[in-house]
């Protein structure tokens, strides 16, 4: 994201060793771990479980664009079904959490 300019340049600098974006996996490892501190292990589990649940909803909804948008590229499996039931199936896991929690 950052080399396409969405993000600030330095965010795209990669290590010279292990080829990975070292400063935002360093900035998201503080992020977590201050904010970690400061919220029960319940809370951060049901917030991990909805932003995981949408998450698959989002890729789900991508595969329906791509097979509108490009009809002709070779896939897996030919029915629709399959990202459909992905997005009820996480729907449906979603109604399970605490919304509250996220809402704060």
């Amino acid at each position: 994201m950052s080399r396409d300019g969405l993000l600030p340049k330095s965010f795209s600098k990669v290590h010279p060793k292990y080829r990975t974006p070292y400063i935002t996996t360093i900035l998201t490892g503080a992020v977590v771990g201050i904010t970690s501190m400061f919220t029960s292990i319940d809370e951060m589990v049901d917030l991990t479980n909805i932003g995981t649940l949408f998450a698959f909803i989002l890729v789900c909804i991508g595969i329906l664009i791509l097979r509108k948008k490009d009809p002709l590229r070779e896939r897996s499996f030919r029915i629709p079904l399959v990202p459909i039931l992905g997005i009820v199936s996480c729907l449906y896991l979603m109604l399970g959490l605490p919304w509250i929690r996220f809402a704060r």
